[in-house]
């Protein structure tokens, strides 16, 4: 169902017109609202040329909220010079899922909202739950920060679910917004220029609880110390607490839901379905038929008994660790721009690695921690050169293997980890992105 008018007489700034601006814009537009645009990119304004491009400062009259893209900072590192302003004029500065959440009630309609949050596997336990939802025949709808911006979903009915993957980008700018189940998983080091520093992130992500009543599920991981402390000022709140391990759930059969993580994950999706209203025999169905997400552990190609995984997603040390800990023997890609600790961490697991390939930024301090412990490695540059010899590697040494977990995000040398991951997988395919 499309939303009927709910904002109009309203007037929003969008500023940021990437993956979620412009579709925040337009939605909002189609609810009636006034709307202005800026981007500061002089392409991403043109491209946006059927709105009122004016920057937020330059509006006249009241504006309802300041819609500000997740990437751009209003407070650390650097606040965005449009973000001071609307902070020094009492403008509003939301995410547009909290925008989702008041069309929706403005709507008529008592759809409810499930919010999935953690370091790493947020994008899974989301499709997952959406996908247990949708055997269970329940109307669903999910994104925000994993598949379409939150705005871009159709308005459910009472018995719909929203499922909203929040990055603690998003969930430092809601107001209003509810979840009737909610869901934290992790917390390792991440994003720590944008919160200062441990404290900060985790306080970031515990407002997927924050307005939770006696009605909610709080469903909290405790694999992580972080984490476990968060569960304990939980027991201390309104909503019913459910801890979740990936240390003793069984994800059977289910072969895109490999390791402790992923068990994680899934005993994060079932105790939010259960929540929910869906019966066990659909949860355990879901799990089973799962399709997985791409550039998570995803097997790309089968080759001469090599087999190439895709885990382009893994931006830090720690989602990296989840991959590594899923097999015994591996020649390892890894590189990119490093998070604060470097692949320290990771140093159980170099064992297992029977020779490394590094490209990107960091490649070479990549390689100054690995050649403390004695692994083989080579820093070759780019993926283009990393994965044919990374094959050679794997055939000559009989390593069955080959991983791509880069431990680094993508921006030195790509637009995001997606086009990073397809250009890998085209590569391990023997062709060429």
């Amino acid at each position: 169902m499309n939303f009927p008018p709910v904002f109009a007489g309203k007037r929003f700034a969008v500023l940021g017109l990437g993956k979620a601006g412009l579709p925040a814009a337009t939605a909002l537009r189609d609810m009636g609202a006034e709307v202005f645009v800026w981007d500061d990119s002089a392409a991403s304004r043109e491209a946006a040329a059927d709105f009122t491009v004016m920057l937020p400062s330059e509006i006249p009259g009241n504006l309802e909220a300041l819609v500000l893209s997740p990437g751009i900072p209003h407070k650390l590192p650097k606040a965005h010079p449009q973000a001071l302003w609307a902070a020094g004029h009492s403008v509003p500065i939301l995410t547009d899922a909290e925008l989702l959440y008041r069309a929706v009630r403005l709507s008529g309609s008592a759809a409810r909202f499930a919010g999935i949050t953690g370091t790493n596997g947020k994008s899974t336990t989301t499709a997952l739950l959406a996908h247990m939802l949708t055997l269970a025949g329940i109307p669903n709808a999910a994104g925000a920060n994993l598949g379409p911006a939150a705005l871009a979903l159709k308005l459910l009915p009472d018995h719909g679910v929203y499922v909203l993957e929040m990055s603690s980008y998003m969930l430092e700018r809601l107001a209003t917004l509810r979840f009737d189940v909610a869901a934290m998983l992790n917390l390792s080091p991440d994003h720590l220029d944008r919160h200062r520093d441990m404290a900060g992130y985790a306080a970031a992500k515990r407002e997927i609880f924050a307005r939770q009543d006696a009605a909610c599920t709080a469903v909290i991981g405790v694999d992580d110390p972080l984490s476990r402390d968060m569960a304990d000022w939980l027991d201390r709140q309104k909503a019913q607490v459910v801890r979740i391990s990936g240390e003793n759930f069984i994800t059977g059969p289910a072969r895109a839901l490999p390791g402790t993580h992923n068990a994680q994950n899934a005993a994060a999706a079932s105790a939010l379905a259960r929540a929910l209203g869906v019966g066990e025999d659909k949860i355990a169905l879901g799990i089973e038929t799962f399709p997985g997400l791409a550039h998570r552990q995803q097997e790309v190609a089968l080759r001469d008994g090599v087999r190439f995984i895709n885990d382009s997603k893994a931006t830090n040390a720690d989602a990296t660790a989840r991959a590594m800990a899923c097999y015994e023997r591996f020649v390892w890609i890894a590189g990119g721009v490093a998070k604060a600790g470097g692949i320290t961490d990771l140093a159980p697991y170099f064992p297992r690695v029977n020779k490394a390939f590094l490209i990107g930024q960091d490649g070479a301090a990549f390689a100054k921690t690995l050649e403390t412990q004695d692994v083989l490695l080579e820093v070759v540059g780019t993926l283009e050169e990393a994965v044919p010899r990374a094959f050679e590697q794997a055939k000559a040494s009989g390593t069955e293997i080959v991983l791509f977990s880069p431990a680094a995000a993508s921006f030195d040398q790509f637009p995001n980890f997606e086009v990073r991951g397809e250009t890998f997988a085209a590569l391990a395919q023997g062709g060429s992105k």
